[in-house]
């Protein structure tokens, strides 16, 4: 092979070197959007797009990434994937959905990479709904921001970089090799407001993340003037703070020095940036969405003009690298690109059995442990003792952290669930955020990827919708599409129910939407010792967890809720999810003679079940699921079979609710064994609670209410 090089290249920090492997990696992507067209009936059978016309800024980017940092790629960055050290055939299986996909093992889409490789950046989970990686991955900036001021080292294998440093050149030397991120946006995606959600937090916190805008001036079929009044670098202006840099993105060389440049001022000032580069789009949005459907010969013909390979191929030839020698690494990338397709092509499919591994990382806690009711403590409202779980928690382990809507030190929460912690563990460890439900939730995926252990808050049940994008999109998915390498640790508290005439926005029920939401596991508890056990289990439990909170449970002020204030348990105690408690137990004799039932609750209804149960003396079980998801399904259906009779109560409106599909899973599984047909009890199919009592009191079930739907059941 001919000497490629005749002299240095342009800059100290552009060697010849990283020239020519910037060469050899561009040509490669070329060749795989290549391969991938003549191959079109092949490959379009699952959808794929490619960076043809991005490539420069991005191997730009990937060539500079460090072990430590993370990275968040969007659907249409290859090159980044190429730059950081992947190969050709990693790529391809996932493009091919084959088993050994390094990313999602055939489950997610080309581009949609997930990684955590020794020696290289890391990869959380990365979906397909544009802007959504926004969140998630300034979520991972915030973990960064939290572990510095806490003194935790990014890397836990060694001493942080502060503890280390004994002198100014060590600290410079340590702040050189600071980690950072990288979160890659296409300019159409800024306009979600979840991406603003994500800048406001990263100039609030001053976080170390580089928001890399590429701009093709294409949404799918629509042009930048028909869906923006501005550019990214005009609404950048609108987040003060927030540095930006625009340049062409075509440019190999330009790219390779703004982004050391702005790499370089991250590591050391700890701040955000944006870059925004201006690309064509060279090739199709997707293979289903192609460009000479919707793109005239004169917009292709300019976006060809803007190609960044023959440009950067001229640079080469006139900084003295000869020609030969890039031809022969062009041959060699394409070689490489068709060796790989045909081994990528024949590589095994994944198997049936392949569906059902990593819906959830495997739990530590599989038994109840600990002392329910101590005899030396006091009986505790619900409450107090989720705030002494979580205080508990924050003395034994620095990773554990608090943040939402008013938590912080001046208020604690509205319901006081965080009370004098702020001013306990400091107002980096628990703090108010912005009016942000969607960053509260789609943060924590990055808070878990930086190694922490984040508690978040959402301040009404009524208000979780806007983060429901994230808890269905990023957070319920990251485990089962990164074949279990990114499952997310947190827990969502979230204060639930009708309370106190609370109206249409301070009272609604949502628990079947959340169960809803496969990859979450969900807590329903109705006592203090409970929601304390379970908020422990929830904490060591490496998946997402949500605990619905009922807030006319936390002070049982309530006529007939005294007993969810109970005995705070002692600091081990924990609680496994899936194992319901049995409330109260039947008379024997109710039972053989035929003359008893069973009520499965949680919440609210376990109280209006017991107030009920008085007037069928003996006759009466009664369950509290605890948990909703996992649920315990044995406990259920044994007493199902045991009494023949079901009554189910929810606090939710009833046609098709989380308790309706109980009846059916009941009915289901125990046919053989009922006498009479599974019955359940809800509040009345009206689009929201009033704020009127008398209303709200006609609309949501009560202990009469559902003595009532006893009576009808026992007599059936």
């Amino acid at each position: 092979m001919p000497s490629p090089t005749t002299k240095a290249a342009t800059s100290p920090a552009l060697s010849t070197e990283v020239l020519l492997r910037a060469w050899e990696l561009m040509c490669t992507a070329k060749a795989m959007t290549d391969i991938y067209e003549e191959h079109f009936k092949f490959t379009s059978k699952y959808v794929h797009a490619t960076s043809r016309g991005h490539e420069a800024i991005q191997l730009a980017l990937g060539l500079q990434l460090k072990p430590q940092d993370f990275v968040s790629p969007y659907y249409r960055d290859d090159s980044i994937l190429l730059g950081i050290g992947l190969h050709p055939y990693e790529l391809m299986l996932q493009l091919m959905a084959k088993r050994e996909d390094p990313f999602s093992g055939g489950r997610s889409y080309y581009c949609h990479p997930s990684l955590k490789r020794d020696g290289m950046p890391k990869i959380t989970h990365q979906s397909s709904a544009t802007g959504m990686q926004a969140i998630p991955t300034t979520g991972i900036a915030l973990g960064l921001w939290y572990k510095e001021r806490a003194g935790i080292p990014h890397d836990p294998n060694h001493p942080t970089n502060e503890q280390r440093a004994t002198n100014n050149e060590q600290r410079a030397t340590n702040n050189e090799q600071a980690p950072l991120v990288v979160c890659s946006l296409g300019d159409a995606s800024i306009t979600e407001g979840e991406v603003a959600e994500a800048f406001q937090m990263a100039v609030l916190k001053k976080l170390p993340i580089i928001y890399l805008v590429q701009d093709n001036e294409w949404d799918i079929s629509a042009t930048a003037s028909e869906i923006r009044v501005g550019d990214a670098t005009e609404y950048a202006k609108g987040f003060p703070g927030l540095e930006t840099r625009t340049i062409d993105g075509t440019d190999f060389p330009l790219c390779y020095e703004t982004l050391r440049e702005v790499m370089a001022t991250v590591r050391l000032e700890r701040r955000p940036f944006l870059v925004h580069a201006k690309v064509p789009l060279l090739n199709h949005h997707t293979s289903g969405v192609r460009m000479d459907h919707y793109r005239s010969e004169k917009d292709l013909a300019a976006h060809r003009k803007r190609d960044p390979q023959p440009r950067f191929f001229q640079h080469l030839l006139e900084h003295g690298i000869k020609q030969e020698g890039l031809k022969e690494l062009e041959k060699k990338a394409i070689a490489t690109v068709k060796a790989d397709f045909e081994r990528a092509r024949n590589a095994e499919d994944p198997r049936p059995e392949d569906l059902l591994l990593h819906d959830f990382a495997p739990t530590p806690v599989t038994e109840e442990k600990g002392e329910r009711a101590p005899k030396d403590r006091e009986p505790t409202v619900m409450v107090d003792c989720a705030l002494f779980a979580i205080r508990e928690l924050m003395q034994q382990d620095p990773r554990c952290l608090l943040y939402g809507q008013d938590v912080g030190a001046r208020l604690g929460g509205v319901f006081r669930e965080a009370a004098t912690l702020a001013k306990d563990f400091g107002d980096h460890r628990v703090f108010n955020t912005p009016v942000q439900e969607a960053f509260i939730i789609g943060s924590t995926v990055g808070m878990s990827a930086a190694g922490l252990k984040p508690i978040v808050e959402v301040q009404f049940a009524d208000y979780i919708w806007p983060g429901l994008n994230q808890l269905f999109t990023e957070v319920a998915r990251s485990c089962y599409l990164t074949m279990g390498k990114w499952p997310v640790s947190c827990i969502v508290r979230v204060p639930i129910g009708a309370y106190g005439s609370g109206g249409p926005y301070h009272s609604s029920s949502v628990e079947s939407v959340l169960c809803n939401i496969k990859g979450i596991k969900i807590a329903y508890p109705s006592t203090g010792a409970d929601l304390k056990g379970l908020m422990k289990a929830a904490y060591h439990d490496p998946n997402p967890v949500v605990m619905l909170e009922h807030k006319g449970l936390y002070w049982s002020k309530i006529k007939g809720t005294e007993d969810a204030k109970s005995i705070e348990p002692s600091p081990d105690y924990i609680i496994p999810f899936g194992k319901a408690r049995q409330v109260l137990a039947a008379d024997a004799q109710a039972i053989e003679r035929g003359e008893s039932a069973v009520i499965v609750t949680y919440g609210m209804g376990v109280y209006w079940a017991k107030a009920a149960a008085k007037e069928f003396n003996g006759r009466l079980e009664i369950i509290d699921l605890r948990t909703l998801v996992p649920l315990d399904e044995e406990m259920v259906f044994a007493a199902a079979r045991m009494h023949g009779r079901v009554l189910v109560v929810t606090e939710e409106q009833l046609t098709n609710s989380f308790a309706q599909a109980l009846s059916g899973r009941i009915s289901n599984s125990c046919f053989d064994r009922l006498d009479a047909p599974v019955r359940s009890i809800g509040s009345v199919d009206m689009p929201a609670v009033p704020m009127n009592s008398t209303l709200e009191a006609a609309m949501i079930p009560s202990a009469e209410k559902v003595a009532t739907a006893l009576d009808e059941l026992l007599s059936y």
